[in-house]
């Protein structure tokens, strides 16, 4: 049973970084596609970006691509959402989750069929 934490979520500065990490247990991460959600309050979750298992593919939603890198480590079964030039709408819970579908190998997408493990989130907040 795979399980996973996020953890690096905090107050933030428009134009500082800040580094998620999603750590796994009870299964080796190297075999899954990992995408990074978000959520604002009041707005719907969205699809941030995802790196696939085998292939590492990435993928990044407009709306970050250039400012954030999605990255893994399988040796320490974590995925890394590395933000920089953080904008205040870019406050919200992060929530990583794990593609349990044989596309996982080779593809990542940023939707929810398939996510079979979610963590519990981290807040970031941008903030002046």
């Amino acid at each position: 049973q795979l399980q996973l934490v996020e953890s690096g979520g905090g107050l933030v500065q428009p134009g500082g970084s800040l580094r998620l990490s999603c750590t796994a247990s009870g299964d080796s991460l190297g075999y899954y596609a990992i995408v990074w959600f978000r959520q604002a309050p009041g707005k719907e979750r969205e699809g941030v970006s995802c790196i696939s298992g085998v292939t590492r593919t990435t993928y990044y939603a407009g709306s970050v691509e250039g400012r954030f890198t999605i990255s893994r480590d399988n040796a320490k079964n974590t995925v890394y959402l590395q933000m920089n030039s953080l904008k205040p709408e870019d406050t919200a819970v992060y929530y990583c989750a794990a593609d349990g579908t044989v596309r996982s190998m080779s593809v990542c997408v940023m939707n929810e069929y398939g996510m079979h493990y979610w963590g519990k989130g981290t807040l970031v907040t941008v903030s002046s």
